[in-house]
């Protein structure tokens, strides 16, 4: 039988409550906007319910292409940024945990420190890389100069530093190499891991506006997030369409986090810092 809570857990619960309710409520707003008409959304006075319930915002959004063309894109340019994501950033994680080479210490220090640059600070500068190596409008802009990330190398390296040492050995022994150690053995152990800083890198990209605004000006390559921006300027009236397409744009982010939540509070839990 459960005790009774004391005076500060039920505070805390009420507060952890407020703050989520807080936190959620324009996401369910959106939501439910999704389903007003035009002139309902920005209506005074403020109804959170519309009067009736339309599908209107969202047929619009299925019958124009750009719309689905965007998503389809960015979903696919979000899976292969993440697989290639996941394979640099885990190899070199356990080439700095497990293997010694020269300057090992010394090259550790420089992606350490790449962690504290501010992504705004390097925009420019790596616009004018991406520029000269003629890779504006095409996918690889968006995909490659982020996929060497230093966080998920030091992620990954906390978790290979707290796997046993026997195993490694025991591996060795039996005749593997150091690639089919990481394979084999450290591969399948990885899963809380990659399964955070998998939706990280899924979200990142998912979620990015300035650099595909700046990168990309063919619409057949718009991503989602910039499709949204120009839809604001096109249908700045039709605010329900608006709506609508955000919360089709915010689906897969949250069934992602609903559908692998239990891996992200496992990989938090055991992964610790050393």
């Amino acid at each position: 039988m459960r005790g009774k809570l004391s005076a500060s857990q039920v505070i805390a619960r009420l507060i952890g409550l407020a703050v989520t309710a807080v936190s959620l409520f324009p996401l369910f707003w959106m939501a439910v906007a999704g389903f007003k008409t035009k002139t309902e959304v920005l209506g005074y006075p403020f109804r959170f319910w519309p009067t009736k319930w339309i599908l209107d915002n969202y047929q619009v959004l299925f019958q124009d292409w750009k719309f689905a063309r965007s998503m389809l894109i960015t979903f696919v340019g979000a899976v292969i940024f993440t697989l290639l994501g996941l394979a640099v950033n885990s190899m070199a994680a356990y080439a700095f945990a497990r293997l010694e080479f020269p300057l090992k210490r010394l090259l550790w220090v420089y992606v350490i420190m790449t962690m504290f640059i501010p992504s705004m600070a390097i925009l420019i500068p790596s616009y004018i890389v991406v520029a000269k190596l003629g890779m504006l409008n095409t996918m690889a802009v968006l995909i490659l100069p982020g996929v060497a990330a230093a966080f998920a190398v030091f992620f990954f390296r906390q978790f290979y530093l707290n796997m046993s040492n026997e195993m490694e050995e025991a591996a060795f022994m039996d005749g593997a190499n150091r690639f089919q150690i990481y394979l084999y053995l450290f591969l399948p152990l990885s899963m809380p891991p990659f399964v955070i800083i998998g939706i990280g890198s899924f979200l990142g990209y998912w979620n990015s506006f300035i650099w595909p605004i700046m990168t990309i000006s063919n619409e057949d390559l718009f991503q989602i997030m910039q499709l949204l921006a120009y839809f604001r300027g096109e249908r700045s009236t039709e605010t329900g369409v608006i709506m609508a397409g955000s919360t089709l744009a915010a689906l897969p982010t949250i069934l992602l986090f609903l559908f692998f939540q239990r891996y992200i509070i496992q990989g938090i839990r055991i992964t610790g810092m050393k």
